[in-house]
């Protein structure tokens, strides 16, 4: 375990970076602080923020910067992450939120930001055949004879294919990535704070390749 270990995980949605976050939140005991998870739930609940962001999302946007730096700033302040340390995930993506972060995160800067590598073509593949339970958010793999309807195995809630995971929708999001996510690359290159990791292959690899990344920055 690294007290206090603060980490920025990178990398085009559906690069795995979800299920990674949640290995490494355990294996080194820290929250792990999911922006698109936060803003999903704050949707299910009908919030006027929820609501907004629900719009965004389904279109295949990014949520605006002041509502995601207020939505971080919060959950930063929470008594879990202030004192073990945290894990974001969705947060910083574009140069304007990673400025903010460093002004959050003066006193008790990040230790060290991954990005995940994983190529566009797979990517699109991978987000577009996932399905969701719509009560848990476990996730699952079309194969083309699915059950209809098909049953969460973990609580028996519905799986579907959410509204932002169809092609159109994945092709606009990686198109914001990489015009507004990808100099991120670079600002924390510039800064020394970078670990490029390969994110293609077994996950235990991957985890094996991420955990290396953070001990090796101890």
């Amino acid at each position: 375990m690294i007290p206090g270990a603060r980490l920025i995980i990178l990398g085009r949605q559906g690069a795995g970076k979800g299920t990674q976050c949640v290995r490494l939140s355990r294996h080194y005991v820290v929250p792990h602080i999911s922006t698109g998870d936060m803003l999903r739930a704050a949707a299910r609940e009908g919030t006027d923020l929820g609501t907004a962001a629900k719009k965004i999302m389904d279109a295949g946007g990014l949520v605006g910067d002041d509502i995601m730096i207020g939505l971080v700033d919060e959950r930063l302040e929470k008594a879990d992450a202030s004192t073990r340390g945290y894990i974001l995930d969705g947060f910083p993506r574009t140069v304007t939120q990673a400025e903010a972060l460093d002004g959050l995160t003066a006193r008790k800067p990040i230790h060290v930001v991954i990005d995940l590598d994983v190529p566009r073509e797979i990517v699109l593949e991978r987000i577009s055949s996932r399905r969701v339970c719509r009560d848990c958010g476990t996730n699952y793999r079309t194969s083309g004879d699915d059950p209809s309807p098909w049953i969460c195995d973990v609580c028996g809630g519905d799986v579907q294919q959410r509204a932002d995971d169809t092609p159109d929708a994945v092709n606009r999001r990686l198109d914001l990535y990489e015009t507004q996510t990808a100099p991120l690359i670079e600002y924390f290159s510039s800064r020394g704070a970078l670990a490029v990791i390969n994110g293609v292959g077994h996950p235990d690899h991957v985890f094996k390749r991420l955990t290396d990344a953070v001990e090796a920055r101890r």
